[in-house]
């Protein structure tokens, strides 16, 4: 390979960058697979940081093959990448690019795609988020859907995807409830997150005095993005940019090297 300062700082900067990303998909993939293979020693950590701060925590454990693909989709990009320049190999180093690449063209798609059908994305997105709560929101506050709903309905100051009605044909919420509305929609006391509503008859007798019943998180979410939108557009443009420095570093560094395709 080549020995000019380019090639040598490209080596380098992929080295780090990828290395970086190496050991946080590791931990996230390890962290998953330790859940999914020892859910009841996690259950024990969790039960143990809920004793010592207060804090209910959920249960995580549909949550886990999660953390595995996300984990294991980042440990394989950047091993290819980190391999690809420790052992300046272009076919690595071309396949880690290629697959940014299409990552990249995958991102920028699915933002066409979403702006040209912008209703019925907003359509389908409703329609999904209805779903988690019609068949897994329940009255225990604990599983992890219903831990993510009530925490964003709580700091959004929001009720449900469209309205408190949403709530109505929640089959595991209501079959074991007589409340109108959880405890998360109601005008809440301070830490919010306790969840303990200012009027303890709010979540049988709901008013718009006494809680967001009308409110729904879609529109509630999409008010915190407009207002947002300069952070949101950073994030955007910097992860464009650290993709675009990665490809680039990925193709120039292979270009360097001299010798067969290895």
């Amino acid at each position: 390979m080549s020995t000019d300062c380019g090639s040598c700082l490209a080596k380098y900067v992929l080295c780090l960058f990828n290395f970086v990303l190496f050991l946080l998909g590791g931990v996230v993939l390890g962290v998953g697979a330790w859940y999914a293979a020892d859910s009841a020693s996690i259950a024990k950590l969790m039960h143990t940081i809920e004793n010592t701060q207060g804090h209910k925590l959920p249960d995580l454990t549909a949550s886990a093959y999660i953390l595995i693909a996300a984990g294991a989709f980042v440990f394989i990009i950047s091993f290819l990448g980190y391999c690809g320049a420790v052992r300046e190999s272009r076919c690595l180093l071309t396949t880690y690019g290629v697959l940014l690449v299409l990552i990249l063209i995958l991102e920028v798609a699915a933002g066409i795609i979403g702006a040209a059908y912008k209703d019925q994305v907003t359509t389908e997105t409703k329609g999904l988020l209805k779903a988690t709560i019609v068949k897994n929101y329940t009255a225990n506050e604990n599983d992890s859907v219903t831990y993510v709903w009530n925490h964003l309905m709580a700091q959004l100051q929001c009720c449900g995807v469209d309205n408190f009605r949403d709530f109505a044909e929640a089959e595991q919420w209501k079959s074991y409830t007589q409340k109108v509305v959880p405890e998360a929609c109601c005008v809440l006391q301070q830490p919010v997150f306790d969840l303990k509503p200012v009027n303890s008859e709010c979540v049988y007798n709901p008013s718009e005095a006494n809680s967001y019943l009308y409110k729904g998180c879609y529109k509630a979410l999409g008010d915190w993005i407009n207002k947002h939108m300069d952070v949101v557009i950073g994030v955007g443009i910097g992860l464009g940019v650290v993709q675009l420095s990665a490809i680039f570093l990925a193709f120039c560094l292979a270009k360097s090297i001299n010798g067969s395709f290895k």
